[in-house]
């Protein structure tokens, strides 16, 4: 539709030429070639192409697990008497431990909750922009009250778990009371956010009150990375983190699914290219437009992070497998300066800036472009923003060969203490690639310097390395 309205196909039309009950016409031909990033001819050719390797859908996504072999030490009473005593040995929280296990969930099932889509959809009627008033009239339907505050009290904030000068965004008290901070008044995308968030706790959940509060700030992801939010008791595994944690998820993807319903969310996304700066469009923030694109993408390999300077991360999600270049449980002191989500938190660039990256991944080097965004938070605190995707399974659906690509693009980067120009034979199928995902900024990546980046300094390998130490 983006190419030819006239000529395009519908969706059940496209259908009936794949089970070859219609033929294309000429014209409808030539726009689906140029969809697909082929010639004419390539469609009329009825021998089989047996260079082209298409990726399976249903694997190979995520981080690589281990086998939990001999498989009688992992029987659940083995592990609810070591995993407490682990986590306590390793200084984890009972939070992060559940934070870990829902980011496993997350990208075991590529970030498709179809139940708590159905149940955001019910509530929204898929209307998109949900405009503020709209959210007004779900909550008063749903008997939710809204009240005020502009500081907690330190009696409320030890009600509420979290420490004196923690910034709160929001809590809710039961049975239906959402109090929000005076500061969202000024701020229009992040108060239909939090109200989206409660919202769903009342849809999901009754509204029984086990709901963490929305937090914003450094300290918050300070003290959850060195496991000092609250008592030191709260550090033992207790049942409690891992639903408030669960609730928190729940909510949080709700109010993402209330706001940017799948189906028109996607077809903004089409239209403006994966444009990270959409939300303004439909009045909703960078990071929820952000996260929905790794939920609403037909193409499955995605990434995004959410990082506080010097490298804290408050919010990952790797569908693609990306290794991390730093932890969301301590500070890294030898992260690699080179990940663009770095160099963002560096610079002083008010937009968002692009960037293609060449990372081995396991001994296969992956060629990876990201969309990267500073924003301040409702604390006054600088956060990066990035989105991004795998490209080698794109290049590999195209018939190239992507670890060709990936290691003569290393290789050119070595030679050149790290960075290389991406010359006219790479370009052409990675600006395939983009053409054929309609994504904006990966051909906005193309153009600028390819960078060789690594989980760890210590591991650089870059000549010579970027650590003189390493």
């Amino acid at each position: 539709m983006r190419l030819d309205r006239n000529a395009s196909p519908s969706v059940s039309y496209l259908s009936m030429i794949e089970r070859g009950k219609r033929h294309p016409s000429e014209a409808m031909l030539a726009v689906i070639a140029r969809a697909f990033q082929r010639d004419v001819d390539w469609f009329l050719n009825d021998s089989p192409d047996e260079a082209l390797n298409l990726p399976s859908r249903g694997g190979g996504l995520g981080p690589v697990g281990m086998a939990l072999e001999p498989g009688f030490l992992f029987d659940n009473e083995n592990l609810q008497i070591a995993i407490p005593e682990l986590l306590s040995q390793a200084g984890v929280s009972g939070r992060q431990f559940a934070q870990l296990l829902i980011r496993a969930h997350q990208e075991r099932h590529q970030n498709r909750f179809p139940e708590l889509e159905r149940a955001a959809e019910a509530v929204g009627q898929k209307q998109m922009p949900l405009h503020l008033d709209a959210i007004h009239e779900i909550r008063e339907r749903l008997g939710l009250e809204v009240r005020w505050f502009e500081r907690l009290s330190r009696a409320r904030a030890r009600a509420l778990g979290v420490a004196p000068d923690t910034f709160v965004r929001s809590y809710f008290e039961p049975p239906a009371t959402i109090h929000l901070n005076r500061v969202l008044d000024s701020q229009p995308d992040r108060k239909k956010y939090d109200l989206a968030v409660y919202i769903g706790h009342k849809v999901l959940h009754d509204g029984d009150g086990m709901k963490s509060p929305n937090v914003a700030g450094r300290r918050a992801v300070e003290r959850a990375a060195n496991g000092t939010l609250g008592p030191r008791e709260e550090r033992v595994l207790d049942a409690q983190d891992i639903l408030h944690a669960w609730r928190d998820f729940e909510c949080s993807f709700f109010a993402g699914a209330l706001l940017c319903p799948r189906v028109p969310f996607r077809r903004l996304l089409e239209r403006c290219r994966h444009d990270v700066l959409a939300g303004g469009r439909i009045d909703v923030s960078a990071s929820v437009v952000m996260r929905r694109m790794t939920a609403v993408s037909t193409y499955p390999y995605w990434h995004y992070f959410d990082a506080f300077p010097p490298g804290q991360l408050n919010a990952v999600y790797r569908g693609n497998g990306i290794p991390l270049p730093w932890g969301n449980m301590r500070l890294v002191n030898d992260p690699c300066q080179h990940w663009a989500v770095f160099r963002m938190l560096n610079s002083r660039s008010p937009g968002p800036s692009a960037q293609i990256s060449l990372l081995d991944v396991g001994r296969e080097p992956h060629i990876y472009c990201c969309e990267s965004l500073r924003i301040e938070d409702l604390a006054g605190e600088q956060v990066v923003l990035c989105a991004g995707i795998d490209v080698n399974p794109a290049l590999e659906a195209q018939g190239h060969d992507a670890a060709a690509i990936a290691g003569e693009l290393r290789r050119g980067c070595i030679r050149k203490a790290g960075s290389t120009p991406i010359g006219p034979r790479h370009r052409k199928p990675l600006l395939e690639v983009a053409e054929l995902l309609n994504i904006e900024w990966l051909s906005r990546g193309v153009e600028a310097p390819a960078q060789l980046i690594c989980p760890r300094s210590g591991t650089c390998p870059r000549e010579p390395k970027c650590n003189a130490d390493a």
